[in-house]
């Protein structure tokens, strides 16, 4: 497996990648060992939308296991399973990884799995998990992770969708110190859903052991004893690896199709460009594994750069305290953590001075990535200030799989500017487009679009509906893919997103990013974090709301602190944004990655019908805060 010799500076390597793209990525496709190397960079398929590599033929777990075992790691660790709620750390080599997983792979093998099928996985943060993805790319099967807990209905349109022959899954999962029985969320999915699977393959944990149906449920454990391992099966380049539905889907469920040969490409060239990683080092990616971080970046990208990732069962407070994080850097020597910006205004929230931190011996971390959401300026500054570390803001999506903007620090360092994600990836041609489709010039705010072809690793199309992908995400603006975000490039080309198209609002006439004056209330020094966004005005049309949480033990005047805010956002923007509304809540709303449900919360204040997503993570949040508008 060669590696591409790194370029002198980001200005030449994102040329190369623009200028001719596929004599760019078919260079860095020699990163990856291929049964059949491509010869095609990028082409159109039937339905005329881009793929790459369409005649090579590979296999990602053999990228991810065998490969790295023929390289010599095959003693290296590959996994670190760290577990706070069940107070349990497991290591496990390259070669014990490949081992156990190609025995998943023969009992999958055994149940009817083959190259196409689909598998189910409804699993917790646990080294099965890892393994049963792995085994589906063994056999060429796609896999699609369902987060653990996620309602029976949800589910069970997800099965609908995907049709698997086999469906994974676990007896529970242990949220904090609160044990969630999955057996009886699955049955009732497989209850309702149309589509049956062959049979289910169920890991008993002893937190809470589950009811099996006999004829269709199996013992992890019996299967697996009996099982012979199964060798890795080549697969074209463009079969999908994956299908992951994208979180707040409502009614049809959204399948993000991921290829095989582009992401694997991608994964090796990220963990290199955007991470500043060298093989051997320890990587942890603080997500979960039902979300495209943890596809990403706990399972796919480490392995197959030669890395050893940390599978970690826990939350960056409560197990036990704030300081969670930084005994796990501390415990396994992680050298790069990647997490969301939610995660550490918990952090900061809990420890707002970080003495935590300062208990254990963090030394062997480099650098700090922040991705999911916006990174605030007032997190960034404290990330600083208190670990004295590079923090590196990056932003992409669910269907990118991998990041559009970033530092490029495996290549060169750029200076940072708090707020933004830099420059744009190689390989992604970012434009900043107008209403009516032109390129904006700098500093001027519009739709965040991506030119055509977007680079390997992205989606290609959605799960059997490429018309809804065409008309989703490509026919707003021909010959551009559209983010959904707004946003704008300064005048060095460093791109600032201000979030989704639908929180820009309209005051009177004037179009505000609610982005803009949640930085500038987020930076008060009680605001631990908050959420800004329109409600309807009849003179005015739309006016900002602000709901604040407060850092723990703050003593102040409350009105006095609305009356600050309205000052600071009156002072950086004007009184044309006619700010002067806000409530203090205990807590926000977020899905179960961390993003803060926005939407919701117009829907709520504005006495429309609540469109609750599917993924939020504790849904009496709403009750609080409807509550708190009530008595206010």
């Amino acid at each position: 497996m060669s590696q591409t010799p790194a370029v002198l500076d980001y200005f030449t390597e994102y040329q190369a990648s623009v200028a001719d793209p596929d004599a760019f990525w078919l260079a860095q496709s020699k990163r990856v060992a291929w049964y059949k190397e491509p010869t095609q960079g990028s082409s159109l398929d039937k339905e005329g939308l881009y793929r790459w590599f369409a005649d090579g033929e590979l296999n990602t777990a053999y990228l991810a296991l065998d490969a790295q075992i023929d390289a010599g790691r095959g003693e290296q660790l590959a996994l670190i399973y760290d577990s706070p709620v069940t107070g349990s750390v497991n290591r496990f080599t390259y070669l014990e990884l490949r081992d156990a997983t190609a025995r998943v792979a023969g009992v999958l093998r055994g149940l009817g799995v083959g190259k196409g099928d689909r598998v189910v996985i409804y699993m917790p943060m646990v080294p099965e998990t890892v393994m049963a993805m792995l085994a589906c790319a063994r056999l060429g099967a796609v896999h699609s992770v369902v987060f653990g807990g996620f309602a029976a209905h949800e589910l069970a349109v997800r099965i609908d969708d995907a049709e698997p022959t086999v469906v994974i899954s676990a007896s529970c999962g242990i949220e904090v110190n609160r044990v969630i029985e999955y057996k009886p969320i699955l049955d009732a999915a497989l209850s309702e859903a149309h589509h049956k699977p062959a049979a289910t393959l169920i890991l008993q944990r002893p937190q809470a052991v589950a009811q099996m149906q006999i004829g269709r449920d199996l013992d992890w454990d019996e299967a697996l004893s009996m099982a012979e391992p199964t060798e890795p099966v080549p697969v074209k380049a463009t079969d999908p690896l994956y299908v992951l539905y994208t979180s707040g889907t409502t009614g049809k469920p959204k399948g993000v199709v991921r290829d095989n040969g582009g992401h694997a490409v991608a994964m090796h060239y990220s963990m290199e460009v955007v991470y500043g990683m060298t093989p051997g080092e320890v990587f942890w990616a603080a997500s979960d594994v039902g979300w495209v971080v943890g596809h990403s970046y706990i399972v796919y990208a480490p392995l197959i750069f030669g890395c050893t990732t940390v599978l970690y069962e826990g939350k960056p407070v409560k197990t036990p305290d704030a300081g969670a994080f930084w005994r796990v850097v501390a415990d396994h020597k992680v050298a790069a953590l990647f997490t969301a910006p939610t995660a550490f205004r918990a952090v900061r929230k809990e420890d707002p001075e970080a003495a935590l931190m300062a208990q254990y011996d963090t030394s062997s971390l480099q650098k700090l990535f922040l991705a999911g959401e916006r990174l605030d300026p007032p997190t960034y500054d404290w990330l600083v200030e208190k670990t004295g570390l590079p923090v590196l803001d990056h932003w992409w999506q669910t269907e990118t799989g991998w990041a559009i903007a970033c530092n490029p620090v495996g290549i060169e360092q750029m200076p940072v500017k708090a707020g933004s994600a830099t420059l744009p990836t190689p390989g992604f041609q970012v434009e900043i487009l107008d209403v009516y489709g032109d390129p904006s010039g700098a500093n001027q705010q519009g739709a965040v679009a991506i030119r055509l072809p977007m680079p390997p690793g992205c989606l290609p199309t959605i799960w059997r509906d490429s018309d809804r992908f065409i008309s989703g995400y490509l026919a707003q603006y021909p010959g551009y893919y559209l983010s959904g975000d707004g946003g704008y490039r300064d005048e060095e080309g460093y791109l600032f997103v201000m979030g989704r198209l639908d929180d820009v609002i309209n005051v009177a006439g004037h179009r505000l990013s609610t982005g803009e004056m949640e930085e500038i209330v987020a930076a008060h020094p009680a605001v631990a974090e908050c959420a800004v966004f329109g409600v309807q005005d009849e003179l005015k049309g739309e006016l900002p709301l602000a709901m604040v949480v407060l850092k723990d033990g703050f003593v102040g005047d409350e009105d006095a602190l609305k009356a600050e805010l309205v000052a600071a956002v009156r002072q950086q923007i004007g009184a044309l944004a006619c700010f002067n509304q806000s409530l203090i809540v205990e807590r926000l709303p977020k899905t179960r990655s961390g993003k803060i449900l926005r939407k919701t919360l117009r829907q709520m204040v504005n006495g429309e019908a609540l469109q609750v997503p599917s993924t939020i993570d504790d849904p009496a949040i709403l009750e609080e805060i409807h509550q708190r508008l009530t008595d206010g």
